[in-house]
């Protein structure tokens, strides 16, 4: 049962550009002066941490292109759909390209969008291989053999061991959703797709790419993490003063702390655990918890102790 936690993990990682191995991130037993060294590394990171113009006046998103706008009620057939992005359309997407403008906490910003189409174009990903054994639609009838369906994607098909489900797109506007970026959180334009089989749209970022800033790549202080200290992979959620990071841990660790470095332009993290004695399966996990602040995050990038990136929000 642990196996699929490193599967989980993994991607995180190497999202960042610097994934750190098992040897860097567990170095022998605990430390008890972990904090102090957890103080000077942040130190490195916060001297480190030159981000650019970019960072500061333009839009650098710190989430992926692709946010559910409420709780989609999802079943694992449609949630497995939504990770793959399988999708159908039932209404014309229209090719129009538009303007339109991000309101930061500190300004405005107007930028290009793409279009409708090319929205729902980036949206889906494929459909479901074919699947017979069951509709393609949950409610309708098996009648004792595979169920086709064509639809404009093409021909799909489902079964009763794999997900098969494509989304089904009822109906498209051109809205905002508030996105975390380098500038706090920003009311960011984004085509909202009404799908027949969630109770939510789902918003797709209208930024045209070539206006998308870039992260920029962290400089990292040289070499592992001290012993007992361990890194930060991304953000859960910020409400205010309260963020909630996900820590790597080791699937035997235990007493975990989070850490906090907190300036007044940037907020670095990370965790101090209790290593476990003798023998343990060699699995990175994810732990989230939740660190008050002294002010409210605001426009901060939380910077990982351990690689210095900004860390992103998780998918949500």
């Amino acid at each position: 049962m642990r196996r699929p936690v490193l599967l989980l993990v993994l991607p995180l990682l190497l999202a960042t550009g610097c994934a750190p191995t098992r040897a860097d991130l567990f170095d022998g037993p605990s430390d008890p002066h972990s904090a102090e060294a957890f103080d000077q590394r942040a130190a490195q990171v916060e001297k480190a941490w030159q981000p650019g113009t970019a960072w500061r006046t333009g839009y650098v998103p710190l989430e992926g292109p692709t946010v559910l706008t409420g709780d989609p009620r999802f079943t694992p057939d449609t949630e497995a759909a939504f990770r793959a992005g399988w999708y159908r359309t039932q209404v014309p997407m229209y090719p129009t390209r538009v303007g339109g403008e991000i309101r930061f906490p500190d300004g405005r910003l107007t930028l290009p969008l793409v279009s409708a189409a090319e929205a729902y174009r980036q949206l889906d990903q494929g459909d479901p291989l074919p699947c017979p054994g069951r509709p393609k639609r949950p409610g309708l009838p098996t009648p004792g053999g595979p169920t086709v369906e064509p639809g404009p994607d093409g021909w799909t098909t489902s079964s009763t061991q794999t997900a098969c489900l494509s989304l089904t797109v009822t109906g498209v506007t051109l809205g905002a959703v508030p996105v975390r970026t380098s500038r706090g959180e920003a009311q960011v334009p984004a085509w909202l797709f009404d799908v027949e089989e969630l109770a939510t749209p789902v918003a797709r970022l209208a930024v045209a790419p070539t206006a998308v800033g870039r992260v920029p790549a962290p400089t990292a202080p040289t070499g592992p993490l001290p012993a007992g200290l361990v890194a930060a992979q991304n953000l859960a959620a910020v409400d205010g003063a309260r963020v909630t990071v996900r820590l790597g841990v080791g699937a035997c660790d235990t007493g975990i702390i989070p850490l906090v470095w907190e300036r007044p332009d940037i907020v670095v993290v990370g965790g101090r655990v209790t290593r476990a004695a003798g023998e343990c399966i060699d699995v990175l996990k994810v732990e989230p918890v939740t660190v008050t602040l002294a002010t409210p995050l605001g426009a901060r990038p939380v910077l990982d102790v351990f690689t210095g990136a900004p860390l992103s929000m998780a998918s949500r």
